[in-house]
């Protein structure tokens, strides 16, 4: 054989060469794995019925401390804005006046019971003499009317110093609850209680425990009754669903309410029901008139599913979250919340038992696209980020 020519020989390489390329391009670039993701199996369970609604406080009790007879106001005995004792003496109005009343009425007392004392005697003397005909019987009837005349002045007397008595005791004014003394409306060498009216003094306010007082609208009262005769629902018994209160900076409060007053009626101008529960106040923390939202529990809700907050998306659409299926490709499932428990959400509705719930990893799935699910461990639950949870929604169309 001859010996290859050196263009044989180049020819050769680069047909190899070439041949190299074009297999290549047939085998294309190398795919991505699937993004894995932590996923939790539903599962229904029963939770709390709780509703998250907005409150007033207001007093237990509140009580108007009034002038309840005419005279001019000498002092005030307590420090406004502190906490008095029932009975406590909290103004003094000039008592001379009645004490004056009180003497005149039982002068007139004493005068009655005299006047009664001397017509017994002589209606006594009649009925002796009457029946020997030394008196005649006319004499005895106008005897007998005297002494019960006397007799009625002195019960009319003696209700006068009754009176007198009353309006002298009311010179003391007092508080008639326990609780805390606000700010004074008259002040000292006033005349109050002239003319038959009952001046207003201050007013007690008991603060513990406090009202809050606050409203339910018809379609949620309805929407509960509804699930309660299909058997979705338990609702508590009266006086017996609990209420908790978050403070106007956000914090939790410490104690428990309980509701105690639901209308019966509709308050036309608003559509909703009026609720009220009683919160204690032992620490005085709480103060009538302000805000508060509470958290009511209203009783029992079943068949639900409980899905960490993290895996709750939201869009225009509602809310809804990512399972990934038997195929092992994530679906969208729109889901309907009730209300966050522990960090999770109530879904009422949109998911199956047994279904798989993306948590963690949310961020980089694609509806219809495989996705490696594995068990969610609540450890890596802050991996994701706001910034991922905002943009979340955006990658899953």
């Amino acid at each position: 054989m001859k010996p290859s020519s050196p263009s044989m020989t180049l020819l050769c390489l680069s047909l190899l060469a070439l041949a190299a390329c074009g297999k290549g391009k047939e085998q294309g670039p190398p795919q991505m794995p699937p993004p894995e993701v932590g996923v939790i199996r539903t599962q229904p369970q029963s939770s709390p019925l709780t509703k998250d609604l907005v409150g007033r406080l207001s007093p237990y009790r509140s009580a108007d401390v009034r002038a309840r007879v005419a005279g001019v106001l000498l002092k005030r005995t307590y420090t406004e804005g502190t906490d008095v004792k029932q009975g406590q003496l909290l103004f003094q109005i000039d008592p001379a006046p009645l004490k004056a009343a009180l003497d005149a009425a039982e002068a007139s007392l004493a005068q009655a019971q005299a006047t009664y004392t001397n017509t017994k005697v002589n209606a006594q003397r009649a009925r002796e003499l009457a029946p020997k005909g030394y008196i005649s019987k006319s004499d005895l009837d106008n005897a007998q009317a005297s002494e019960r005349s006397a007799a009625a002045a002195v019960q009319a007397a003696r209700a006068n110093v009754q009176t007198a008595r009353i309006s002298l005791g009311y010179a003391s004014v007092t508080s008639p609850i326990e609780g805390r003394a606000g700010q004074q409306q008259v002040t000292e060498g006033a005349l109050v209680g002239n003319g038959g009216d009952a001046t207003l003094l201050t007013t007690v306010d008991q603060i513990d425990p406090l009202y809050v007082n606050f409203t339910m609208s018809v379609a949620d009262m309805e929407q509960m009754r509804r699930a309660q005769s299909n058997g979705n629902v338990t609702l508590a018994e009266p006086n017996k669903a609990s209420v908790q209160i978050a403070l106007p900076d956000g914090s939790a409060y410490t104690e428990a309410g309980t509701l105690d007053f639901s209308s019966t009626t509709v308050d036309p101008a608003t559509g909703a029901v009026n609720l009220r529960a009683q919160i204690p106040n032992p620490k005085h923390n709480l103060l009538p008139g302000m805000y508060v939202t509470l958290k009511a529990q209203l009783g029992e809700q079943h068949k639900v599913f409980l899905v960490p907050q993290e895996a709750v998306l939201r869009d225009t659409v509602g809310a809804y979250v990512f399972t990934v299926g038997k195929d092992g490709k994530v679906a969208r499932r729109d889901v309907t919340t009730s209300a966050a428990s522990g960090g999770n959400w109530v879904v009422t509705a949109g998911l199956a038992a047994g279904e798989q719930v993306i948590v963690s990893g949310v961020q980089n799935v694609k509806e219809g696209a495989p996705a490696k699910a594995s068990p969610w461990q609540p450890s890596t639950a802050g991996s994701r980020g706001p910034a991922a949870a905002a943009s979340a929604p955006a990658r899953g169309k």
